[in-house]
C-alpha cells in the first residue's frame, strides 16, 4: 500500500492545483482599468508569494511561481492572493491528466514493475559505490532492508518523504490551493494550459528503465542528506523571495529529475504547453494570473527566460543566482 500511495502521488504531480470546478467559457472579459490592475497587482505581490508581471498593450500577465509540501506553520499572506485572483479576467493552471478508469487498473495491475526492481537485482546494480554508499547511510535507520529492492524512482520520493521532510500535496495551502479557491469561489474563467494523455504518462512510467531514475535517486539523496530541515528551508526561501535558492534546493532538483518532469519525451511537451499559453495570454486583454511550479518558471532556460529573450520586461524578484 505504502508503494501505491508513492506512485499516485507522482501520478498527481501535474495535476496539483488544478481547478476541479468547470472552466467558465463564453465570457469575455471586460479589460481592466489602469488603476484596478495596479491594485491587483500590488494586492498580489502583498501576499508575499514570488511573483512576476509581464505588460503588453492593454495585456498584463501575473505569474505565481509555486511549491508544494510548505510546513503548516509557515506564515505567508494567502488572502491577499486569493483577492488579486478573485478580481483577474482568467486564470491559467497547470495541466490536466486526462487518465481513464483502464489507465488507474493499469498501474494497479503493473504495480509490481513499477515499484520493484527486476529478479535478483538492487539498488547497487544501477548507482556507483559512492551514491550506494550515500544511500546507505541514509537508510541506516531502517527496520528492514526491503528498500533495497524497491524501484530508484519509489526509493527517491521515498527519500524526499521520510528524510528531507517533504510533504508534497499533504502540506498546508500554497499558491497553487489559493488561487484554486479564489476561481471556484469568484468563478473566475480557469483554463488549465494543456493536457496529458494518462495512457502516455502510464506508458512512460512503466517502460522506463532503471537507469533512468538513477539522476532522480542521487537528487532524492543530496536532499535527504539534509535531514528532515530541508523542505522548511526551502518554503522559507520561498516566503523571503530567494527564487534562485528555491531552485537550487536539493527538493526542487530532485523533482524536477524524477518522473514526469524528469521524462525526456513528458517534460518537453509540458514546458512547450506553458510556452504557447503564455504567448495566448499576452494578446489577451485585462490581468491574467497563470500559477506554476517555480522552477518551470526561473529555472536556466525556463519562462521568464524565455520571456526576457523576446525582449519583455519582467517586473519581480530577481530569479537568476548571484555572481
Amino acid at each position: 500500500m505504502r508503494l501505491f500511495v508513492s506512485v499516485a502521488a507522482a501520478l498527481v504531480v501535474l495535476t496539483a492545483g488544478t481547478i476541479s470546478a468547470a472552466p467558465v467559457w463564453g465570457q469575455t472579459p471586460e479589460p481592466a482599468a489602469a488603476a484596478q490592475l495596479d491594485d491587483v497587482v500590488v494586492q498580489a505581490r502583498r501576499s508575499g508569494a514570488p511573483m512576476w508581471t509581464v505588460t503588453r498593450g492593454d495585456s498584463t500577465l501575473i505569474l505565481v511561481g509555486a511549491i508544494t509540501g510548505i510546513p503548516r506553520d509557515l506564515s505567508w499572506r494567502p488572502n491577499d492572493l486569493e483577492a488579486a485572483a478573485a478580481r483577474s479576467e482568467q486564470i491559467l493552471t497547470p495541466q490536466v491528466g486526462r487518465a481513464s478508469f483502464s489507465d488507474v487498473f493499469r498501474v494497479i495491475w503493473r504495480i509490481r514493475t513499477i515499484a520493484r526492481m527486476p529478479n535478483g537485482q538492487t539498488s547497487a546494480d544501477y548507482l556507483t559505490p559512492e551514491w550506494q554508499a550515500r544511500l546507505e547511510a541514509a537508510m541506516a535507520d531502517e527496520g528492514n532492508q526491503d528498500w533495497r529492492t524497491r524501484s530508484l524512482l519509489i526509493v527517491g520520493f521515498d527519500l524526499m518523504q521520510d528524510k528531507a521532510g517533504y510533504t508534497g500535496r499533504r502540506g498546508g495551502d500554497d499558491a497553487m490551493d489559493v488561487i484554486r479557491r479564489a476561481a471556484r469561489r469568484a468563478r473566475v474563467p480557469v483554463r488549465p494550459v494543456g493536457t496529458v494523455r494518462g495512457d502516455e504518462l502510464i506508458d512512460s512510467l512503466i517502460t522506463a528503465p532503471q537507469t533512468a531514475h538513477v539522476p532522480c535517486v542521487e537528487a532524492a539523496i543530496a536532499a535527504a542528506e539534509l535531514g528532515p530541515d530541508a523542505a522548511r528551508e526551502r518554503a522559507e526561501d520561498w516566503r523571503a523571495l530567494r527564487v534562485a535558492d528555491v531552485v537550487a534546493s536539493p527538493i526542487d532538483r530532485a523533482l524536477n529529475q524524477c518522473w514526469p518532469w524528469g521524462d525526456p519525451e513528458i517534460a518537453p511537451q509540458l514546458r512547450q504547453q506553458w510556452a504557447a499559453a503564455i504567448e495566448t495570454a499576452m494578446i489577451s486583454p485585462g490581468v491574467t494570473m497563470g500559477v506554476a511550479p517555480i522552477r518551470l518558471l526561473a529555472d536556466e532556460g525556463g519562462v521568464l527566460d524565455g520571456l526576457v529573450a523576446r525582449g519583455f520586461d519582467v517586473v519581480g524578484p530577481e530569479w537568476k543566482p548571484a555572481p
